[in-house]
C-alpha cells in the first residue's frame, strides 16, 4: 500500500494512547486509531506481564484489557483476562506425571463474577484419590480467595503468584508437586451485569 493510500485512510482519524488500569500504574500498553472517541470503546488490547513490568521472565503471562473510557488523547481500560502461554504450559508437562486441572466460577466481595482455571503438576503419577484431593484444594483455595477479596485484589493475588503458591503449598502435602499455576482467569460479568441477571432470575422464579 502506498504512503498516499495510508495517509488518505488516516485522514480525520487520530491516535489514542491505550493505558492499563490504575492497579497496573496506568502503564502505556499500545495505541489505537479512530475517527471518533466512541469508536475506541470496547476494543481489546493484549500485552504481556513482562512488558508491563519490564521483566522478560514474565512474558509467559498474557494480559488482555478492554477499553472502557476515552479522554482527549488517552484510552482507559479494565482488566478482562489473564492467561499463560501454551508454550509455557507445555513446558511444564512431564511424561509419567499428573496434570490436574479445575475450572471454578466465583464472585468477589465487590460482586464481579470471575472464572478461574488453576492447574497443578506433580513430580510423578499420582493416584486418582490424590488427584481428586489436590483438585479439591485448588477449588477451595480459589473460592476462599474470592470470598475474601475484591476484583482488583483477586487479580493481584493471581498476577503476583500468591494464589498459585498457596495451591502448591497445600497440594504438596497430598503428593510431591512440581508446579502450580493459574493458567487462566477471565472476567465473566461486572456487578451491574450480575445484579441484572439475578433480577431476571427472580422474575422468572416469581
Amino acid at each position: 500500500m502506498s504512503e498516499r493510500s495510508v495517509s488518505r485512510q488516516r485522514q480525520g482519524k487520530r491516535w489514542y494512547t491505550v493505558l492499563a488500569p490504575e492497579q497496573f500504574d496506568r502503564t502505556e500498553i499500545g495505541e489505537t486509531l479512530a475517527a471518533e472517541p466512541e469508536d475506541v470503546v470496547g476494543r481489546t488490547v493484549e500485552t504481556t506481564l513482562g512488558e508491563l513490568t519490564n521483566d522478560q521472565g514474565q512474558n509467559n503471562t498474557k494480559l488482555t484489557f478492554k477499553i472502557t473510557d476515552v479522554g482527549s488523547d488517552a484510552a482507559y481500560t479494565e482488566f478482562v483476562e489473564h492467561e499463560l502461554t501454551r508454550d509455557y504450559l507445555r513446558s511444564l508437562v512431564r511424561r509419567g506425571a499428573s496434570k490436574i486441572e479445575a475450572v471454578v466460577t466465583v464472585r468477589t466481595t465487590d460482586d464481579y463474577r470471575v472464572r478461574v482455571q488453576p492447574v497443578a503438576f506433580t513430580t510423578k503419577k499420582a493416584d486418582r484419590s490424590q488427584e481428586q484431593a489436590i483438585r479439591r484444594i485448588m477449588i477451595d483455595l480459589v473460592e476462599e480467595a474470592a470470598d475474601e477479596r475484591s476484583f482488583e485484589e483477586l487479580i493481584d493475588s493471581v498476577v503476583e503468584g500468591r494464589l498459585s503458591s498457596a495451591v502448591y503449598g497445600e497440594g504438596k502435602e497430598i503428593y510431591p508437586m512440581r508446579r502450580a499455576e493459574v493458567q487462566k482467569l477471565t472476567l465473566e460479568a461486572r456487578p451491574a451485569e450480575v445484579a441484572a441477571e439475578e433480577e431476571t432470575s427472580a422474575d422468572v422464579a416469581d
